[in-house]
């Protein structure tokens, strides 16, 4: 993660994340577009929060054991359920 900031550096939200309390920042596209996963039938709605300017990397990768175990199979399960939203395999 130091690695990607030190080559990215301070890189803005995506717009549909970003809040929106005045006019301006609504007709700029502010929160267009969100969605809050405990609204969405699956409670996942698989959006990306990465800045538009970075495609999304992996930072974290659990060893399988101990918690670790179920935080791996959330995670993989995560990336199955976003990739069939997204219109690919999984």
């Amino acid at each position: 993660a130091r690695k990607a900031a030190a080559e990215t550096g301070s890189l803005m939200p995506p717009a549909h994340i970003r809040n929106a309390p005045t006019k301006l920042m609504k007709s700029l596209g502010y929160g267009k577009g969100y969605q809050y996963d405990p609204d969405t039938e699956e409670g996942f709605s698989g959006a990306n929060f990465f800045p538009d300017e970075m495609e999304r990397r992996v930072f974290y990768t659990p060893k399988g054991e101990g918690h670790e175990a179920k935080v791996k199979e959330r995670l993989e399960r995560w990336a199955e359920m976003r990739a069939r939203m997204q219109g690919g395999e999984g």
